[in-house]
C-alpha cells in the first residue's frame, strides 16, 4: 500500500496528491511515469510523474478528473492508501544543451513538462516556456515554471488569463522573433498535433510526450501502441516521449477513444454508487 501524504487543489478538477514511495523516488527522472491502481479492483492507469523528492522519498503526481478512476482517484485523501504503484516507467527524458529551448504545457499538460524544464535549465538551456489552458482557473504552476524559465508566457482560449489565443499562437511568435533549436511539449493530443504541425513549417525539432491507453506498462499488452515514423512503438518502454513530426496523430487520436461508450457506461455506474471507502492505509496495522 503506498500512502498519500500530501493533497492540493491545484483547479477545476485538477488534484495534486504526493504519494510516499521511496524505491520509485530513488530511481525517478524527468520524463518518465507511473502506474497505479487505487484499490483491488481498480484498473490500472498511466500518471506522469510531476515531480520527485529521493530526500523525502515521495513521488507527485497531478492529475484531472475526467473518467471514473480519476473521480474516484480524486476522493483520496493524505492518509489513504493506494493499492498499486509501479514505477519509474519509460525512457527518460534525453537532456542536454540543446540552446533555446521552448516548453509548452497545455493544461494538465504543465505537470509533467516542470521536471523536464529544469533538467533542460540545469543542463545550461535557455528555456522559453508556454502554458495555456482553457480558461484562467485552469492554469497551475505558473511560479514552479517560472522560477526554471528565463521566460514564461500564458494564454488562454477565452482570454481570462495571459494572451487569448492558444499556445501555438505564442509559440509562433517565439520562433519567428528569437528562433529556438528545440520545442517540447505536452498537454492535450490536438494541442501536441498543432505544435507539431507548426514547428514543422519552420523546421524546428519538437517532441511530444504521449499518454496512451495502457495496462501493464511492459509492452507485453501491445494496448499503447502508437506508429511512429511508419512503425509501430510502444509508449510504455519506447515512450512515452516521440519525435512530434513522425507519430501519426490521426491514428492516436482513433484508438484514444475506442473505448469510449464503455468508459461512458464505467462513469455512469460510479456517480450512481459513488466511490469505494476502504482505501484506509493498513500499512502495518491491524485489519
Amino acid at each position: 500500500m503506498y500512502e498519500i501524504i500530501e493533497k492540493e487543489e491545484l483547479g477545476a478538477s485538477i488534484k495534486l496528491i504526493k504519494i510516499q514511495a521511496p524505491l520509485v523516488a530513488a530511481k525517478a527522472l524527468a520524463g518518465q511515469f507511473v502506474i497505479l491502481r487505487v484499490h483491488e479492483e481498480g484498473e490500472r492507469i498511466p500518471v506522469t510523474i510531476a515531480d520527485f523528492d529521493r530526500a523525502e522519498g515521495t513521488i507527485t503526481c497531478v492529475f484531472q478528473e475526467v473518467g471514473r478512476t480519476t473521480k474516484e482517484l480524486g476522493t483520496f485523501e493524505a492518509g489513504d492508501c493506494l493499492k498499486d504503484f509501479v514505477g519509474p516507467l519509460g525512457v527518460p527524458s534525453h537532456i542536454q544543451n540543446y540552446g533555446r529551448v521552448a516548453c509548452v504545457g497545455g493544461g494538465v499538460g504543465v505537470a509533467p513538462v516542470y521536471p523536464i524544464a529544469r533538467a533542460l535549465k540545469e543542463a545550461g538551456n535557455e528555456i522559453i516556456s508556454i502554458i495555456g489552458a482553457r480558461t484562467k482557473d485552469l492554469i497551475f504552476w505558473e511560479d514552479r515554471m517560472r522560477a526554471v524559465s528565463d521566460e514564461l508566457l500564458a494564454a488562454t482560449d477565452d482570454g481570462s488569463y495571459g494572451r487569448k489565443g492558444f499556445v501555438t499562437d505564442l509559440l509562433k511568435e517565439i520562433i519567428e522573433d528569437k528562433g529556438i533549436d528545440l520545442c517540447l511539449a505536452i498537454g492535450p493530443l490536438p494541442m501536441m498535433r498543432a505544435v507539431s504541425d507548426l514547428t514543422r513549417r519552420y523546421g524546428v525539432k519538437t517532441v511530444v510526450s504521449i499518454n496512451t491507453l495502457m495496462v501493464d506498462g511492459t509492452g507485453m499488452c501491445g494496448c499503447c501502441r502508437v506508429t511512429v515514423g511508419g512503425e509501430t512503438r510502444f509508449t510504455c518502454v519506447d515512450g512515452p516521449e516521440f519525435d512530434g513530426h513522425e507519430v501519426d496523430f490521426i491514428e492516436l487520436a482513433r484508438r484514444s477513444a475506442v473505448y469510449k461508450t464503455q468508459e461512458k457506461v464505467s462513469l455512469d455506474l460510479y456517480e450512481e454508487k459513488g466511490p469505494r471507502h476502504d482505501h484506509q492505509c493498513r500499512c502495518g496495522g491491524e485489519e
